[in-house]
């Protein structure tokens, strides 16, 4: 998707992407080396009673399905970073996460006109439709001329929001 094709409010989806065991233990092995993520016998006899993935693991996989439905192929340069972050459910091998992705904002930066930038909400859901990721991200895109051809408004805070 380009710049130009994302509105507030837009529901872009994505997956599923099924989660091997073998990816769950390279990654918590290589990242996140904590027991729960990478010893089998001891995960079992504790509270998930089973090895469950990285969060960041989980971020990870989101990611992919968000570049896969959106940004692949775009402006998309960069993020200044993540608002919040929540893994209200563990992930675990075989699962199948579908990725939803809410905008919330968009907007061209009024002191940089060839900026644009993105505010999404991305939650990640398994085979059952349980929530496993929540957050908040924004992304920043490359516009050429400024985006000119752009349908804006400048509002009160002096940067430009997007219709």
């Amino acid at each position: 998707m380009k710049f130009a094709d994302f509105r507030a409010g837009q529901v872009i989806e994505a997956g599923p992407y099924r989660l091997e065991t073998s990816e769950l233990l390279a990654f918590a092995r290589a990242y996140d080396p904590q027991w729960f993520h990478t010893d089998a016998p001891a995960a079992e006899q504790g509270r998930f009673g089973g090895l469950i993935a990285s969060g960041w693991h989980t971020c990870a996989m989101a990611m992919r399905l968000a570049v896969e439905a959106a940004l692949q192929g775009s402006e998309s340069f960069a993020s200044p970073g993540v608002e919040k972050i929540r893994w209200p459910y563990p992930v675990r091998a075989g699962d199948a996460l579908s990725l939803r992705a809410t905008v919330i904002e968009i907007r061209v930066s009024r002191r940089q006109p060839a900026l644009g930038i993105l505010r999404w909400r991305w939650q990640l859901f398994n085979q059952q439709g349980t929530e496993v990721l929540d957050l908040e991200a924004t992304s920043l895109f490359e516009l050429a001329g400024g985006g000119g051809a752009l349908a804006a408004s400048t509002i009160g805070d002096g940067e430009t929001r997007l219709a």
